[in-house]
């Protein structure tokens, strides 16, 4: 289903302001309420929980295109947290404007209803991989999904990708210690899968690391891969998906919510 054109001048007409966010800086506080939703331009960002001894939870990781905190529309305040990862550069738009868009755009709505299914979809594998897999197999199954969302958005080719994360975020993504985090990533290395080079990940074997952990992207609902069309190196099954183009910011909002509804930008 492809947005028509009116709904795609609807979104580009609302309101709305851009803010530049450092890296590791709150763009939500758990218990606060806001009269506004975020959409993710560029860079990476989280939902998590902190603890009252300070040991941090990381509930789901958010690329370009994605907009976490649409539950804001219905719920008076936040149970969880929404910050960044690195810099990113964030559009809010008004709760006002958003609803009166879902009222007189259904198709909208369903799309923005599919954001949140497809977000309990990854709650649910997440839940299973901190909940079952083993410390390997949480480090791997996260690599494989953030790999393959990247791709989905044009900012992963030939097995290589931006990799921000450190240890400690991926240790609390995974429910493991920095040092067992760490352990894990140095395993890979070792059996030939990963590299890692400053802020770049490399999947050396896309077969054998997803293979080693199960990894089905069934849960990301991805469209289907053409011949010739793949990102993913070794014979992986899942097309690149249009780019969404922080740099623009007019196409980005129409983009994103066309991309939820097509299961493209926003997975």
């Amino acid at each position: 289903m492809t947005l028509s054109e009116d709904e795609r001048h609807a979104i580009q007409g609302l309101p709305r302001t851009y803010r530049r966010l450092a890296a590791r800086e709150d763009i939500t506080s758990e218990g606060h309420g806001s009269s506004q939703c975020s959409v993710i331009l560029d860079g990476w960002a989280c939902r998590f929980k902190t603890l009252q001894d300070g040991r941090r939870q990381i509930l789901s990781l958010h690329l370009p295109g994605d907009i976490p905190d649409l539950q804001k529309l219905h719920l008076p305040a936040m149970e969880h947290s929404l910050g960044t990862l690195t810099e990113c550069t964030v559009a809010f738009i008004p709760h006002h404007a958003l609803r009166g868009l879902t009222e007189h755009f259904p198709a909208i709505a369903a799309a923005l209803w599919r954001d949140t299914l497809l977000d309990a979809a990854i709650l649910r594998e997440w839940m299973v991989n901190i909940g079952r897999r083993s410390s390997t197999g949480r480090i791997a199954h996260l690599l494989c999904e953030i790999y393959t969302k990247l791709t989905a958005i044009d900012l992963a080719q030939d097995g290589r990708c931006r990799f921000p994360l450190t240890t400690g975020d991926l240790a609390d993504a995974t429910g493991l210690t920095a040092g067992d985090a760490g352990q894990v990533l140095r395993d890979l290395r070792a059996r030939g899968l990963i590299s890692l080079a400053g802020d770049e990940l490399v999947i050396e074997n896309w077969r054998a690391l997803s293979e080693l952990v199960g990894f089905d992207p069934t849960y990301l609902y991805l469209a289907p891969s053409k011949a010739g069309r793949t990102g993913l190196p070794d014979g992986a099954a899942f097309t690149k998906a249009p780019s969404v183009e922080p740099a623009n910011r007019e196409r980005c909002l129409p983009d994103a919510i066309n991309g939820i509804n097509q299961g493209q930008c926003r997975l």
